[in-house]
């Protein structure tokens, strides 16, 4: 029996925490079931439930459970199916939800009811790896230190396996050698010799195919290193018996393959030292990124200036900055100004200037100045801290194909071994004379030959190394799958304002007298949107007292109303001042003059009666024309989707080259415009930055937020840009193809291999040419398959932004 406890949500009181302790008891396999109501707790007594039928029932009762969201570091895979395995092991752990296994980059990531990571441990322990909960704070690769480990044991391996090699096949190879061997040291010294090495070979870099392979095989879930194992221990073994007991052998067979075991781990080791090395480099962006944050900052406490670790630094904390030193956390400047170069967030070539009030991110680099900032944000909650966690989410993401490839190669184990078994049979039955060493060579071929590994690779390396090189283009796959459907895109539909805009429109014509310009700066005043600050920064450069405003409501799509004193004031578009019954008609001719100009038109009205209006410009961002044509050159339709007036929307729709424009819509029917534009089943991408383009964010196949806009429209996104430059959208797009023809290429060559080797090693060449596959050629073909798989992948890292590419 076991035990569960997590979080449940959605308590109110007593009685909802008895209504869910009744929907939890109901669950077959519920022994008992306890909810407590005061720490929100839920705690099970299970005797085969499933944790879906747990979690089911607790939502259909409106008590959802709040899983817990659980990464593991895992040591010991060598192969997909290992991964494979885990999957199916961590996923019947008690209460686990779901389980993904990234043979990639080493990792576990469950979803399950509680927060206790030790039932997950133990799992991983009796499947035969080793594991432990992943500390957020450390991010080295473990690719690099199983690298290192792999580059001595293959030194090792190969010292000992040389003088057996140039013994044994330079004998073969060169007839002078033989003679001088046999004259020397003799044949029986020579094969007890080799013996010693191979057996120092196996017994020593070459144990762990043993210690991990056997086990594995003992339990009915053979491995890649079960493989290894009962090939190499093939080929030692008959050529032992050859050395000490050669009577034991038919007349004819007594031949030694010492060379063959011991160049066999030898050349695997140099496979996984080369793939551990390179999947290390798939790393490369996130190291890049860690290296961004500075490990120590001067925090002033009580008076006085001390430099603490960074993990030390608090919210609120004033922080101080010499002249080029990198901003420790996210914060505010208090005092001092100075330029700060901000490339790695915005992509700005330039240092910006920094003043007080203005925002820092941790990372970026001060200038010349020093400044005093205040922590507005530490540890997890930076935005370079964000950044790092989304990255390390989309390269640990699985793609659909990938569950295709899991099954394959949680079987392929078992089939290799049922392939070489059948082989040697075959060869034993009916193979020419002498059959025994001729099944031998063949069988161990078959068993080396066979290379799982390089399927399990050709998703995730290539997963890892794109959307490492997207984010150093400013581009952060927070969904998974987002990766995939972005290929597929045919029309990307904009925002205006703030996405394909500056989003700081001016005031650059008003008809309202000061008095009404105060009045409209009140109202607005208590608005974040740009528009607002555009009219209120109007009225302070004429130098206005603005007053605060009382009762001010956002009417969505249209515009603001409020009380200033006790004026009541409007300020929006014709379609507000037309609900509210107040006659606009005398505003009508120069509200469209100024829109025809691509202004936007804010109108004014006074206790009822229509005032005047403001008309504002917002210019395009330095460069949105480059992404509209980057967009078109690669076969998407570009759409401009804006609640501006259609003149302002088509002013600047045509500035930029997009043909079709939809305006005037409110954020509801943005959403139905999206929904429009997917008729006959079109992909879409929408891109936005404000809260009003959440709805329209969520309904697209894809959405794409900017980085500088709103939390909201990031939360509702499933891809951020960072900078907020829409040319990223078609790099965006151009590292979605490019990974997904990387993965395609990577997945043929890995099946086509195996496809095409298994049948050569088996002696499928043997009628045509009289030669069999070597053991050794077989190990080298199979280290050399995973390391192609991994080599293409990192051709991504060369990927150029599409706007440079096209200068």
């Amino acid at each position: 029996m076991t035990t569960l406890t997590f979080e449940i949500d959605g308590l109110n009181c007593a009685a909802c925490a008895g209504r869910a302790e009744r929907a939890l008891s109901a669950v077959g396999g519920v022994r008992a079931a306890q909810v407590n109501f005061a720490t929100r707790a839920g705690r099970v007594d299970l005797d085969g439930a499933d944790a879906q039928a747990l979690s089911g029932a607790l939502k259909a009762a409106g008590y959802p459970a709040v899983p817990e969201r659980i990464e593991l570091e895992i040591e010991g895979m060598t192969c997909a199916s290992c991964a494979a395995r885990l999957e199916a092991a961590l996923a019947a752990v008690p209460g686990v939800l779901q389980a993904q296994v990234n043979y990639g980059n080493g990792r576990a990531h469950v979803t399950r009811l509680g927060r206790d990571a030790g039932p997950l441990v133990k799992a991983v322990r009796d499947a035969g790896y080793d594991a432990r909960p992943r500390d957020g704070a450390r991010r080295e690769d473990p690719s690099l230190a199983e690298a290192g480990r792999l580059k001595r044991q293959m030194i090792l391996a190969a010292a000992l396996t040389l003088p057996i090699f140039v013994v044994e096949m330079g004998g073969h190879a060169i007839p002078a050698v033989h003679h001088v061997i046999a004259r020397t040291i003799g044949m029986a010294d020579s094969w007890l010799l080799q013996f010693v090495l191979a057996t120092a070979v196996l017994a020593g870099p070459g144990r762990q195919f043993y210690t991990r392979g056997i086990p594995a095989l003992l339990k009915g879930a053979p491995d890649m290193n079960s493989l290894v194992a009962l090939g190499t221990f093939a080929a030692w073994s008959y050529s032992t018996v050859a050395v000490f007991r050669p009577q034991w052998l038919p007349d004819g067979t007594v031949a030694v393959y010492f060379e063959a075991a011991a160049v066999i781990v030898t050349l695997i080791l140099l496979g996984r030292w080369l793939e551990a090395r390179a999947k290390g480099r798939t790393g490369a962006a996130i190291r890049r990124l860690v290296g961004l944050a500075p490990k120590v900052a001067r925090v002033e406490r009580d008076g006085a200036v001390a430099e603490i670790p960074i993990d030390q630094v608090m919210r609120g904390d004033r922080v101080h900055l010499r002249a080029g030193e990198r901003v420790p956390v996210d914060g505010v400047v208090r005092e001092g100004t100075s330029f700060v170069d901000q490339s790695m967030v915005t992509g700005e070539p330039v240092p910006v200037e920094k003043q007080q009030g203005d925002a820092l991110v941790g990372g970026t680099v001060n200038g010349t100045g020093t400044l005093v900032m205040r922590a507005t944000a530490v540890g997890a909650d930076t935005m370079l801290a964000r950044i790092i966690a989304m990255v390390e989410d989309a390269q640990g993401a699985r793609l659909p194909v990938q569950d295709l490839v899991n099954r394959i190669t949680l079987w392929f184990v078992p089939a290799v071994l049922a392939v070489a078994l059948l082989t040697m049979l075959t060869w034993l039955i009916l193979g020419p004379s002498p059959a025994l060493p001729l099944a031998l060579v063949a069988g161990v071929a078959v068993l080396i030959v066979a290379c799982p590994c390089a399927m399990g690779l050709a998703t995730p390396t290539s997963i890892m190394v794109g959307t490492g090189r997207a984010a150093e283009l400013g581009v952060l796959f927070r969904q998974g799958d987002a990766l995939q459907a972005l290929q597929g895109v045919q029309v990307v539909a904009f925002d205006k304002t703030g996405t394909l805009t500056e989003g700081r429109p001016e005031v650059v014509a008003t008809t309202l007298d000061d008095d009404d310009l105060a009045l409209a700066a009140a109202i607005e005043a208590v608005s974040d949107h740009p528009l607002a600050a555009a009219i209120v920064q109007a009225a302070k450069a004429r130098g206005l007292q603005i007053e605060p405003a009382t009762g001010v409501e956002t009417v969505p799509g249209r515009g603001l109303r409020g009380r200033v004193g006790d004026r009541q004031v409007l300020v929006g578009n014709a379609r507000m001042l037309q609900e509210a019954g107040i006659d606009a008609a005398a505003l009508r001719e120069p509200a469209q003059r100024a829109a025809e100009a691509g202004r936007t038109v804010a109108l004014v009205a006074v206790d009822g009666i229509a005032r005047g209006l403001v008309a504002l410009a917002d210019r395009p961002k330095p460069r949105a024309k480059q992404a509209v044509a980057a967009l078109q050159a690669r076969g998407c339709e570009v759409v401009l989707i804006s609640g501006d007036a259609e003149p302002a929307a088509r002013a600047i729709a045509t500035e930029l080259g997009i043909e079709r424009v939809i305006a005037e819509v409110l954020p509801g029917e943005k959403q139905d415009a999206v929904r429009a534009l997917q008729d006959g089943g079109r992909r879409l991408a929408f891109v936005g930055d404000g809260i009003n383009d959440a709805p329209a964010l969520a309904a697209a196949d894809i959405g794409i937020a900017m980085g500088t806009g709103t939390d909201v429209a990031v939360e509702a996104a499933d891809v951020v840009l960072v900078s907020g430059d829409p040319a990223t959208v078609a790099d965006a797009i151009e590292v979605s193809r490019r990974t997904l023809r990387n993965i395609r290429q990577n997945l043929f060559w890995a099946f086509a291999y195996n496809v095409a080797l298994i049948p050569v090693a088996a002696g499928l060449l043997y009628p045509l040419w009289g030669t069999l596959l070597s053991p050794a050629l077989a190990a080298a073909a199979m280290a050399a398959s995973s390391v192609l798989v991994v080599s293409n992948a990192l051709r991504l890292r060369g990927l150029r932004p599409v706007t440079e590419a096209m200068a």
